[in-house]
C-alpha cells in the first residue's frame, strides 16, 4: 500500500522537549570515546568538542530511503557520462557568460587539462546525492517524495561521522530504549539502518589506487587550512596538503605524474577545492534522457526532481525572473556551488535579483522549494541542549571507480547521511555551522 503524506507524518514518534542531565551526560560522554569529534573552534592545540548530533534519530520514509540508495549508482553513471561529454560540459558552462569567474575558471582549467592529453589509469567518483523529503501537509493524499537538493561530486563530507552517529543512536536506544525522550510512538532496531559509510569511501580509494599500479606511491587528501572536521577525515590514511603545500612541496615529474619529494601520489582526494575561498590568490532536464539509456530509470530519476529554471536572458528566464519576485516563498535561489551558505530563499530573493545585472543573473538558476515537514527533536551541541522544530537532509553516497578506457571496476552506494537543522533556517551544511549530525529513523 502506498504511504500517504498523512500516514508518513502520524506515523511519526513524539519526543518531549526535555530530558535529563543523566541522558546528555551518557551521549557526550559516548561521543567522547568514539570519536564523534570536532576540533574546537580557534585552536590552535589539540582541542576538540563533541560534534553536534541529535539526541534522536529523525523520521525518513522507508520507500524513499530505499528507492535512493537504489538510484546511487544510476546517479554516479550519469555523472561520469557528463563528465566525459565535452561538447555538453562546455555548451553548458560557457552559457554562464562572464557572470561567474570561479566556474569559467574551473572550465578553464579542465581545457588545459583535456589538451594535454594526459591518460589516466583510473578515475574515483566520491559523491554525494542530497535530498529533502517533500511531503506538505495540505496534501493529505500525496505520498512523500525524496526530491534532490543537490549532487556533490567533490568534497562529500561526514561520511566517517555519519556512521557513527548511526552507531551512537543504536546505543542509546540499547541503553536507554529512550523512555526519557518518547513522549509517543516506539523506536526500533529494525528502524535504524546500517551504515558502510565509514569504510566504502576508503575501499573505493583502495580500487583506485590498485588500478595506479605503483605499491610506494601514496594518496594525497587535499584539505582546507585550519580544517575543523578533521577527525571525519582522519579515518583515511592519507597524505594530507593544502593548495598551498601542493604549489610548495610538490613537482610534476617525468610522464606527468606528480611527486611530493620522493614519494609519487597515485590519488588525489579533494575535501577541498568547492568554492571561491579555497583559492585566496593566484598562488540540466533533457540531460536526463540522454545520459540514461533506460526509460523507466530515467522517470526515476526525474521523480527525485524539482523544476529548475534559468535566469538569463532568454524567455524561460525572463519567465523565471518574473516568478521569482511575484511569488519568492516559492522557490530558492542557488548559485553555481557546492557547500553550505549560498542560496538565498523567500524576502531575500527579490532583494538579490534586483541587485544583479543581466550578465550576474546567468550565474544563477531558480529551484522550486521542496516543502519538508517539520519535526520535533532534541540537538546536542557543545554539550548543550536545545529542542526545536527541525527538518532532515537525507545524503547518500556513491562510490565510482572506472579504469583508464573508461570500463566500470567499482559503481555502487556507499552509505548515508542524514543532517537534520532547525526548521527556520535555511542551509544545511553541519562545517558552515547551520546543522548537526542525523541518523535516519525508517517509517
Amino acid at each position: 500500500m502506498t504511504q500517504t503524506n498523512t500516514g508518513f507524518l502520524s506515523a511519526r514518534p513524539q519526543y518531549t522537549q526535555r530530558v535529563s542531565q543523566l541522558l546528555v551526560d551518557e551521549a557526550v560522554d559516548w561521543e567522547a570515546t568514539h570519536g564523534l569529534l570536532l576540533r574546537a573552534p580557534k585552536t590552535d592545540g589539540l582541542g576538540f568538542v563533541p560534534a553536534p548530533v541529535a539526541l534522536g534519530p529523525s523520521p525518513i520514509p522507508r520507500r524513499e530511503f530505499d528507492k535512493v540508495v537504489m538510484l546511487q549508482p544510476v546517479f554516479n553513471l550519469l555523472f561520469d557520462r557528463v563528465s566525459r561529454d565535452h561538447e555538453f560540459l562546455t555548451s553548458t558552462l560557457e552559457s554562464l557568460g562572464s557572470s561567474d569567474e570561479f566556474t569559467l575558471r574551473t572550465l578553464a582549467m579542465y581545457t588545459r587539462q583535456r589538451l594535454l592529453g594526459v591518460w589516466k589509469p583510473g578515475v574515483i567518483g566520491i559523491h554525494r546525492s542530497d535530498y529533502l523529503i517533500h511531503a506538505p501537509g495540505d496534501e493529505p493524499k500525496a505520498s512523500p517524495l525524496a526530491k534532490q537538493v543537490e549532487f556533490n561530486t567533490i568534497a562529500s563530507s561526514f561520511a566517517s561521522l555519519s556512521s557513527i552517529v548511526g552507531d551512537f543512536h543504536r546505543f542509546m536506544l540499547a541503553k536507554t530504549e529512550y523512555k526519557d525522550l518518547l513522549q509517543s510512538g516506539t523506536i526500533t532496531k529494525e528502524q535504524l539502518p546500517t551504515n558502510e559509510s565509514l569504510t566504502s569511501i576508503g575501499d573505493g580509494i583502495a580500487a583506485g589506487f590498485e588500478l595506479y599500479g605503483n605499491p610506494g606511491a601514496v594518496v594525497a587528501m587535499v584539505v582546507q587550512p585550519n580544517e575543523r572536521n578533521i577527525y571525519d577525515q582522519r579515518w583515511i590514511h592519507v597524505v594530507r596538503l593544502t593548495f598551498g603545500d601542493i604549489v610548495d612541496r610538490c613537482v610534476i615529474g617525468k610522464d606527468n605524474r606528480l611527486f611530493m619529494g620522493d614519494k609519487e601520489i597515485a590519488v588525489a582526494y579533494y575535501r577541498s577545492g568547492y568554492a571561491p575561498t579555497d583559492f585566496p590568490s593566484e598562488k540540466e532536464w533533457d540531460a536526463v534522457e540522454r545520459f540514461i539509456d533506460d526509460e523507466q530509470t530515467a522517470e526515476l530519476v526525474r521523480e527525485c526532481f524539482v523544476g529548475l529554471y534559468p535566469l538569463d536572458n532568454s524567455s524561460e528566464g525572463q519567465k523565471a525572473y518574473d516568478l521569482a519576485m511575484a511569488n519568492p516563498s516559492n522557490y530558492v535561489v542557488k548559485p553555481q556551488r557546492e557547500g553550505g551558505g549560498y542560496n538565498t530563499y523567500g524576502d531575500d530573493i527579490p532583494k538579490l535579483l534586483s541587485s544583479l545585472s543581466n550578465e550576474e543573473r546567468k550565474g544563477y538558476i531558480l529551484m522550486d522549494l521542496i516543502r519538508a515537514p517539520g519535526f520535533n527533536n532534541i540537538l546536542l551541541r557543545n554539550g548543550q541542549l536545545v529542542a526545536s522544530e527541525v527538518v532532515s537532509e537525507l545524503g547518500i553516497y556513491g562510490v565510482w571507480v572506472s579504469d583508464g578506457d573508461g570500463n566500470i571496476v567499482i559503481n555502487r552506494s556507499g552509505g548515508h547521511l542524514l543532517r537534520t537543522k532547525a526548521s527556520d533556517v535555511y542551509e544545511g551544511g553541519v562545517a558552515a555551522g547551520f546543522a548537526v549530525i542525523d541518523s535516519p529513523l525508517l517509517i
